[in-house]
């Protein structure tokens, strides 16, 4: 089996399958943003394993019902653990308190005075960096937040990325779809508007497979277990 793409590799066949120069101002102009695309296609079709991540360093305090992370910090928030002992910023050192994810209004009706306090049991996200959690903090605690975030493009700089290497098919065949965009070739009145139609077709195809491996990888496959489907054992094991 072949290895995966490097940056100079993918932009070589990138040009290749394209007609273009790799050296032509034009082209480079459109890489940065050709590969964003396809790798933000594939982030959100995927829902990939490899980036999840738990990341510690963030508080409660008494009297405040939120918790403040830097803008960007998750794409999307999964778990929040209050760190016991109170003061205890390593939860390794101490026992994770898995907080329920829960609504506002839920929290406003049987939370919404700073009266009812005790550890943290419910979160809610009100925006991309504020969660509101329930009851307030008796003491001032670290938390352990768990979600996903968006992992460094293909460059220059980064010359191999997962994706690149693992999934550098798929890879291909989205940027391609940018790259039909970038032609003229996305419509009725272009020169080749099949072009687009086709390099879709490619990638929701391949995007079949990635998934399923995807699933695997979490136990979410068949009969939630790490295998493959099988058109032949059924009903699945319960």
């Amino acid at each position: 089996m072949t290895t995966g793409l490097t940056y100079s590799q993918y932009v070589t066949q990138i040009a290749t399958m394209a007609v273009v120069e790799e050296n032509d101002p034009a082209f480079q102009i459109i890489l940065p943003q050709m590969i964003t695309y396809a790798e933000n296609r594939m982030c959100r079709d995927l829902d990939f394993l490899f980036t999840s991540t738990a990341l510690t360093g963030f508080a409660c305090t008494v009297g405040t019902r939120s918790i403040t992370v830097p803008e960007g910090t998750f794409v999307v928030s999964e778990q929040i653990n209050i760190i016991t002992p109170a003061g205890t910023a390593d939860p390794n050192a101490g026992t994770r308190v898995p907080c329920l994810p829960t609504t506002k209004e839920f929290l406003d009706a049987v939370y919404g005075a700073s009266t009812y306090t005790g550890i943290p049991q419910y979160f809610v996200p009100f925006n991309d960096n504020l969660f509101l959690i329930g009851p307030y903090p008796d003491q001032n605690y670290y938390v352990e937040i768990v979600g996903t975030f968006r992992p460094s493009s293909l460059s220059i700089s980064n010359p191999t990325t997962f994706i690149s290497l693992y999934l550098p098919d798929v890879m291909i065949m989205a940027s391609m779809v940018y790259v039909s965009a970038y032609q003229r070739n996305f419509g009725r009145q272009s020169d080749d508007p099949a072009m687009a139609q086709s390099y879709e077709g490619q990638y929701q195809a391949l995007l079949k497979g990635a998934g399923v491996e995807e699933a695997r990888k979490k136990f979410e496959a068949s009969g939630w277990s790490s295998q493959s489907p099988s058109p032949v054992a059924t009903p699945s094991r319960g």
